[in-house]
């Protein structure tokens, strides 16, 4: 597979091994996996980014390098990593902060499998009792020529440059937004076509995140509700939307919350029910609106969820509770309507202030530094 970011791998390569560059990519299933997984790197911000499965193995190869084990020492006498310190790691990376442990305890072995099916070595070995966790050197060490190669630090230079590159993308996309500002009322359309833009299958998880908020927080807030302990004490309040911080999973299973209805939003890209039920779970069953980035009809998605709560659990007691506890679900027709009705309100620009406002947040794009 061939694309623009390619060239950025064969570069680093070319430095790094010269002559025996091409050899070596040919030889090695591993950057040929990094030179799949890297496509969407000069896309820009609105292509998916393919993070989990490429830190999986950055931090890995960063640990191995840490220890210096590609230039002494024996790592099969190596302790190996531990988990808590590989996800710390991952997190901390640009754009990681939502990252699961599923990459690092079977997804990225299973993903690379498939790509590589005649390969007889899996790039993370893992002890399940320990939590230890190592890169297979065997895919690490390539023979070129009359030379052995360590490919470990390029890896960690490929994803580097991977991580920039993404970087970069996503400051022009606040750029863009910024730009917008200052189009003009009477061109309000392009400012609407670009933010539908972001309702779209096949945008960054983090944008649709951002944009959905922008767009719901809007529609709803001149909605009220009437409150009160007793009839002669009833108070007008109006409903708020509230992020629970970065689009990142270290909260339950909550993306949004809305004040004072107490009701919970989660945003999701996948119609994997585990996950669904999983988030159910963790908040003690508690109803939960659902923010799906599907084209999927309201009943299709449900019927799907439906379907696969009848394959997990074979008492329909047990499904009937779980599907009691999706309050409801917003697919991207519902956003979209949801956009217009809060454009005919007035408050495309609110929406446009708080996408800007969220990705700075997200994509640590500081004032100061514009």
């Amino acid at each position: 597979m061939e694309h623009e970011f390619t060239k950025q791998i064969r570069m680093i390569l070319v430095s790094a091994f010269g002559d025996a560059s091409e050899d070596i990519y040919e030889k090695s299933p591993l950057l040929q996996y990094l030179n799949i997984k890297t496509k969407s790197a000069t896309r820009g911000a609105k292509a998916r980014g393919s993070f989990a499965n490429i830190y999986a193995i950055y931090v890995l190869a960063e640990d191995y390098l840490q220890n210096k084990f590609d230039k002494q020492g024996d790592y099969s006498e190596y302790a190996g990593a531990r988990f808590t310190d590989l996800f710390q790691r991952q997190r901390e990376l640009p754009f990681g902060s939502k990252l699961q442990n599923h990459a690092l305890n079977s997804r990225m072995n299973e993903e690379f499998k498939k790509y590589f099916p005649r390969v007889e070595y899996l790039p993370i070995l893992r002890e399940p009792q320990t939590n230890r966790y190592w890169i297979n050197e065997n895919l690490l060490k390539i023979r070129a020529g009359k030379k052995n190669y360590n490919i470990a630090r390029v890896i960690v230079k490929i994803v580097k440059k991977y991580i920039q590159t993404k970087r970069d993308a996503f400051e022009r996309f606040v750029e863009k937004c910024e730009d917008l500002k200052s189009v003009s009322s009477e061109n309000d359309a392009v400012v609407k076509v670009f933010i539908s833009g972001l309702l779209a299958p096949n945008i960054d998880a983090r944008l649709f995140e951002i944009a959905s908020y922008a767009i719901l927080k809007l529609y709803y807030h001149d909605q009220t509700v009437y409150f009160g302990y007793d009839p002669e004490n009833v108070q007008e309040e109006s409903l708020k939307l509230y992020k629970t911080g970065r689009t990142n999973a270290n909260d339950g299973g909550i993306d949004f919350v809305m004040r004072p209805l107490g009701r919970f939003f989660q945003v999701t890209e996948t119609l994997d029910t585990r996950k669904y039920f999983l988030d159910i779970d963790k908040i003690e069953r508690f109803p939960i609106s659902f923010v799906i980035k599907s084209e999927e009809t309201i009943d299709e998605l449900k019927q799907k969820l439906r379907e696969g709560a009848e394959k997990q659990y074979s008492i329909k007691a047990i499904v009937e509770r779980y599907m009691e506890c999706i309050e409801e679900i917003i697919n991207l027709t519902v956003l979209q309507q949801r956009l217009e009705e809060a454009i005919a309100q007035g408050y495309l620009r609110d929406i446009l202030d708080e996408i800007i406002r969220q990705s700075k947040v997200e994509f640590n794009y500081d004032d100061e530094n514009e």
